[in-house]
């Protein structure tokens, strides 16, 4: 199974476009959605080509292939826009033999992470720099952001494939990291 792993579009149709662009060259048969999908949030600036409407209906045209957990920027009246459910807060989901725990990271994190699921990874966004990084018990991942990277990171996305994580710049090939698990 291939899923690709994204988080913090935020709104934006330009990049919303470059995602679906990037979803139609890998073809993934999941999509990974970790919040923060059609509002900016006030400590952010507008990303660029801020269209809600148009980023619903990009989304929308996936939603069969769409898992999502809500961010922190989501609210109820985001979910009118969707086809697909963006509510829960967290999902567990299971992509190449591994459970997945996924969350938006502004509740769970890998220093506070759920008491009540057993995982071998979490998937985070909510920082808006990626993340692979191997603690005791889990592995932390975290796709960065497709619209507003912080950090210095590039607009980015992840692929889990073959037990591989593999973090990609948004709109091109360019690998930026990779981690066996």
């Amino acid at each position: 199974m291939k899923l690709l792993i994204a988080s913090d579009i935020h709104g934006s149709a330009r990049f919303s476009e470059m995602l679906l662009e990037d979803i139609q060259r890998e073809n993934p048969d999941k999509i990974l959605l970790l919040g923060d999908l059609l509002y900016h949030g006030p400590r952010n600036a507008l990303p660029d080509d801020y269209d809600t409407r148009r980023t619903a209906e990009i989304l929308n045209s996936l939603r069969s292939r769409i898992c999502a957990v809500r961010g922190n920027c989501d609210a109820e009246v985001d979910q009118v826009m969707l086809r697909f459910s963006i509510m829960n807060t967290s999902e567990i989901l299971e992509a190449d033999g591994l459970r997945i725990f996924a969350t938006h990271g502004h509740h769970y994190d890998p220093l506070n992470p759920p008491p009540f699921a057993e995982f071998d990874i979490m998937a985070t966004g909510h920082t808006h720099i990626p993340v692979m990084k191997r603690y005791e018990n889990f592995i932390h991942v975290n796709p960065g952001s497709v619209s507003i990277p912080k950090g210095g990171s590039s607009n980015s996305f992840m692929l889990l494939e073959n037990g591989t994580f593999t973090l990609k710049e948004l709109g091109t090939d360019r690998i930026l990291s990779s981690m066996e698990i």
